[in-house]
């Protein structure tokens, strides 16, 4: 049976992402399939990096498969439209908020400032009053210009591009997870991207095992019906890779694999 690795949110950790490559690498051999589950920007400290390599490795042919995140569509949707908000983020905070990460990302990119911001009285939405430059401040229009002057477009073109799952006959690849009694092809991408209650709580028998990220825990863990291999490396924690062999589930570690079971 052929191995099937999956690493899980990155949020512009690139060395992370270099050991976790590493370690696949070393189990798998240089021509492993590798499914990415999404949110390779934010948070970190090198996004840009991070989408360098996942591009390098499309273009080299490796046997990489991408699913967008959230955080991916996010990040792209500030360059090119402006938007600083999702309605799935209930707390109303913008996008460039540190407890996103925007801004970190625009930090990598060469935009390097510090993000001030103010409450809308009427909406609550939380908006940039001001962008801190080490020469100069700078309003959201101004910030959206230099973004879009100096973060490549085909960085842009990459993400939005991303399918929202990967299917195999054992494993159903997703960001975020998906809702119960729903056909695949009709389930709402937002759920995709941002689902957690309805499919978080559900002992729900998908069909297949779904790998997932999105929501961020102190390990990966394995419920049975899914496995959620976002282990906080947005925060700071490790990126710990898995390899699948039909739907029997490993942890790669320096030590070799480990089990991951219910």
């Amino acid at each position: 049976m052929t191995p099937i690795y999956a690493v899980g949110d990155i949020h512009g950790q690139k060395e992370m992402l270099d050991h976790a490559l590493a370690l696949i690498e070393a189990d798998g051999g240089p021509d492993a399939q590798v499914v990415f589950l999404g949110d390779y920007t934010d948070r970190g400290p090198d996004s840009r990096a991070v989408v360098e390599t996942l591009i390098a490795g499309r273009d080299a042919g490796r046997n990489w498969v991408f699913v967008k995140g959230n955080h991916d569509r996010s990040f792209t949707r500030f360059v090119r439209d402006g938007r600083q908000h999702d309605p799935r983020v209930k707390s109303g905070i913008s996008w460039l908020n540190p407890r996103l990460g925007g801004t970190a990302t625009l930090n990598a990119y060469g935009v390097v400032g510090v993000s001030e911001f103010a409450r809308d009285a009427v909406t609550g939405l939380e908006y940039l009053t001001t962008f801190r430059t080490a020469d100069e401040d700078w309003d959201i229009d101004r910030l959206r210009q230099e973004a879009g002057r100096v973060i490549p477009a085909t960085h842009l073109d990459f993400l939005d591009a991303l399918p929202l799952w990967h299917a195999t006959d054992e494993l159903l690849f997703v960001h975020a997870g998906l809702r119960p009694d729903i056909a695949l092809e009709d389930q709402d991408p937002e759920d995709l991207i941002w689902i957690r209650d309805g499919f978080l709580d559900s002992d729900h028998d998908f069909g297949k095992l779904v790998v997932h990220g999105h929501t961020a825990l102190d390990h990966p863990q394995h419920f049975g019906n899914r496995v959620d291999l976002d282990g906080g490396a947005g925060y700071g924690k490790p990126l710990i890779p898995a390899v699948f062999e039909g739907r029997d589930c490993w942890l790669l570690t320096e030590q070799g694999r480990v089990a991951l079971t219910p």
